[in-house]
């Protein structure tokens, strides 16, 4: 899908915004669900949760599949299907994000999550993207089948899943309304200095990478003169390096701690935008892409890891859901922006943003995720309610 929607959208229309819209119908439920998901994943059983949203996203894409194979599919079709995709995400991915620390303990979160990003990356960007380029170029219909068909197993694999993933209330507790859940999730993320950091800094972060990438499709086939399979081995260099991040994500995280894999992130995020703006050799797109896979894998686990420690169970579903707020949110803008930019001023105009923009934000983030900060974060919130620690988080 990450390639064969990008694909089946450029074949329909050439025009920047229009394909980066794709992106933008994704990501728009995150600005418009999140919340009210996350207040869900933490009144429901959550592995129900994941069960019934892959079910529901294999119903999808197969009907998409099917109006590719009977040539109805149109653009409008297009970002119906991918905004129905991008509302079950809300559920699964924010409910797969709280399950974990209800099945590893908390000295294993590192090398569980290492272990998830890894076996994603393999499969859904390494084995993904060359072979939805090949089926793309085989057959327009071909690729959303065989996703229809991997959504269905995920919902078995998940169905499989042993252990109690429901939110245990306390007795004697008064029933509470989900305005009043999402409520506290909202003040509880952004009385914590280091999360609230986090979140802006993810939600800049993924704002300016969008607007980069949902013209990718463009970049590659005009200025480096990819087609359909090319396009997706190029996205796989992201893979390449991701992988090695997952296998040493760990280590790293043990070698440096988790405030200076944040900082080199940031440079190596501006870095990566500004070289694609300046190359015009694939070879050197595809090296920088790896590197990128790399920081994004080793920061995504020690993010993803730093959430899991810091926030309570019974919050951790609504919290992540502000976070992912920020995170996936932007995404949808971003697309927008890139498109709109990449029109008006060539398909090289939205690295440039987006590299100006990191360099930016690294020079306001800087001091905020240094190891000391991320230290000091930690003892905050295992700092009894109401002491000095506690109050520091404010």
């Amino acid at each position: 899908m990450l390639v064969a929607g990008p694909l089946l959208a450029a074949a329909l229309t050439r025009d920047p915004v229009l394909v980066a819209g794709l992106a933008f119908a994704q990501r728009l439920p995150w600005l418009l669900f999140s919340l009210i998901s996350g207040a869900l994943v933490d009144r429901l059983d959550r592995r129900r949760l994941m069960f019934l949203m892959d079910l529901f996203r294999s119903a999808v894409v197969g009907a998409l599949g099917l109006a590719v194979l009977l040539d109805i599919a149109s653009l409008p079709l297009l970002y119906v299907v991918f905004f129905l995709l991008g509302t079950a995400e809300t559920l699964f991915d924010t409910a797969s994000l709280s399950v974990l620390p209800s099945v590893v303990p908390d000295g294993s979160l590192e090398r569980a999550n290492a272990q998830l990003f890894g076996v994603q990356i393999v499969t859904n960007q390494f084995a993904g993207p060359p072979l939805g380029g090949f089926l793309f170029a085989a057959s327009a219909t071909l690729p959303f089948l065989l996703d229809a068909g991997s959504f269905a197993a995920a919902a078995a694999c998940v169905l499989v899943m042993r252990g109690n993933f429901r939110v245990e209330r306390l007795e004697g507790t008064a029933p509470t309304t989900l305005r009043s859940e999402i409520a506290e999730g909202l003040r509880w993320l952004f009385r914590h200095r280091f999360l609230r950091t986090l979140a802006l800094a993810i939600g800049v972060m993924n704002l300016t990478l969008t607007a980069a990438f949902s013209i990718m499709v463009l970049y590659a086939q005009e200025r480096l003169g990819l087609g359909p399979v090319g396009y997706g081995l190029l996205l796989s260099s992201l893979a390449v390096g991701g992988i090695a991040g997952s296998v040493v994500a760990e280590r790293i995280v043990g070698w440096l701690g988790q405030g200076t894999p944040l900082r080199v992130g940031l440079l190596i995020e501006a870095t990566t935008h500004l070289v694609i703006a300046l190359a015009t050799d694939v070879f050197v797109v595809g090296a920088i892409l790896a590197l990128f896979g790399f920081h994004g894998i080793v920061w995504g686990v020690v993010s993803t890891s730093l959430r899991q420690q810091l926030i309570p169970s019974r919050l951790i579903g609504r919290v992540n859901s502000v976070y992912l707020l920020f995170s996936s949110g932007s995404v949808s803008l971003g697309a927008l922006l890139g498109g709109m930019i990449a029109r008006g001023f060539g398909l090289t105009a939205p690295f440039w943003f987006a590299s100006s923009g990191i360099v930016l934000l690294t020079l306001l983030v800087w001091p905020a995720f240094s190891d000391p900060a991320v230290a000091q974060a930690k003892r905050d919130a295992h700092a009894p309610p109401g002491s000095l620690a506690s109050a520091s988080t404010e």
